[in-house]
C-alpha cells in the first residue's frame, strides 16, 4: 500500500508534542448519537452534576417516546416536524417548521406526570429536558406570546435572545433560552460564569447548537483562570456542549449563522432564576461602548 505523501511528494509529517498539554475532557461534547431515537442523551450521571438532563430524540412518524420523572419539572421544546405530547390527563399537539423559521410551544410537565410524545406524519424531532422540583406550577403549554424577546451586546457580538422557559415564564428550576447569532460573531461576550464562584449562582447548562447552512461549525471555549482548567470544543450541527463550570463564549464561522439552545438548572429557585451570571471584569469594558478603538482597515500602510 503506498504511503500518502504531500505536495513535494514527500512522506506526509506530523508536529509532535513539546511540551505539557491541557486536556479537554471530550465527554463535555455531546455528538449525535446515529443509532436508536434518542440522539443527544445528558443526565446528572454521566455529566457528573447534580441538577439537570437533557435529550434531543428524533422520532419517525407513528413512534413513541415515554417517560415519568417523579420529582422533576420537565420542558418538551419541538425542534422541527409535528407531534402530540400527553401529559398526565392533558393532550397538546405542537410542531415547528425548523429552529430558524418559528419561536416554539413549549410543554411544561409537572413532577410525577406520565409523558408520552407521539410523532405525527413526517417525523418529530424535539427537546426533554428536566430538573429537580415541588410541583408547584402545573402542566401547562407555553406560548410565544409569553415569552420575552431581547436584543442584546453589540459589535460582534451582537445577539438575539428568547426567554422561552426564563421569567416571566414561571418554572421551579429549568431556565431555557433560544439565541440566534449572525455568521462570524460571538456570544455569551462579556464571558460569563454561574459554577458558585466568584459570587455567581450555581447552574448547570447544556448548549444544544444549530447553525445554517448546517456544513458549518461553531467554537466554545469553558475556562478558569484561577485553575488549569481550558477547554475548547469545534461543535457542528446538532451537536451539544456542557458548561460543568467557569466562565464561556461560543462564536460562529463565518459562512453560517448560528442558533443555540440552553437548558439550565441548579440551585437558582422560582423567582431566583432572574439572578444573573458573574462577568469577567477583564472584559465588560467593551459593554459600555461597543465601537471602542474599533479597527478601520488597512491598520498598517507602507511608507509613501
Amino acid at each position: 500500500m503506498n504511503e500518502p505523501t504531500s505536495h513535494s511528494g514527500m512522506p506526509l509529517r506530523h508536529a509532535r508534542p513539546v511540551g505539557p498539554m491541557r486536556e479537554t475532557d471530550m465527554g463535555h461534547h455531546r455528538t449525535r448519537n446515529p443509532d436508536g431515537t434518542v440522539r443527544i442523551d445528558v443526565t446528572p450521571d454521566n455529566a457528573g452534576w447534580d441538577f439537570l438532563s437533557f435529550a434531543v430524540v428524533e422520532l419517525e412518524a407513528g413512534d413513541a417516546h415515554a417517560s415519568t420523572r417523579p420529582g422533576e419539572e420537565t420542558a418538551v421544546v419541538p425542534l422541527s416536524g409535528a407531534g402530540v405530547v400527553r401529559a398526565g390527563n392533558q393532550t397538546f399537539e405542537i410542531s415547528r417548521t425548523s429552529v430558524f423559521e418559528q419561536m416554539p410551544h413549549i410543554v411544561y410537565v409537572t413532577p410525577g406526570d406520565p409523558i408520552e410524545v407521539i410523532a405525527s406524519e413526517g417525523g418529530f424531532e424535539f427537546s426533554i429536558g428536566s430538573a429537580h422540583a415541588e410541583g408547584k406550577y402545573p402542566t401547562r403549554l407555553i406560548e410565544p406570546s409569553q415569552m420575552k424577546q431581547e436584543l442584546r451586546g453589540g459589535g460582534a457580538a451582537y445577539r438575539h435572545v428568547n426567554h422561552v422557559l426564563a421569567p416571566p415564564v414561571k418554572a421551579e428550576r429549568l431556565i431555557l433560552y433560544e439565541v440566534y447569532v449572525p455568521r462570524g460573531t460571538w456570544s455569551g461576550w462579556a464571558p460569563h460564569c454561574h459554577d458558585g464562584r466568584d459570587g455567581s449562582p450555581y447552574l448547570e447548562e447544556v448548549y444544544y447548537f444549530r447553525v445554517t447552512p448546517d456544513n458549518g461549525f461553531v467554537m466554545q471555549r469553558n475556562w478558569r483562570d484561577d485553575e488549569d482548567f481550558d477547554e475548547i470544543f469545534a461543535a457542528r450541527d446538532g451537536e451539544t456542549v456542557l458548561v460543568t463550570k467557569g466562565y464561556h463564549s461560543s462564536v460562529a464561522c463565518p459562512s453560517s449563522h448560528m442558533m443555540f439552545l440552553n437548558y439550565l438548572a441548579g440551585e437558582l429557585y422560582d423567582d431566583e432564576r432572574t439572578t444573573p451570571p458573574c462577568f469577567d471584569q477583564g472584559h465588560t469594558w467593551i459593554q459600555n461602548d461597543w465601537d471602542r478603538d474599533a479597527w478601520d482597515l488597512p491598520v498598517v500602510r507602507k511608507p509613501e
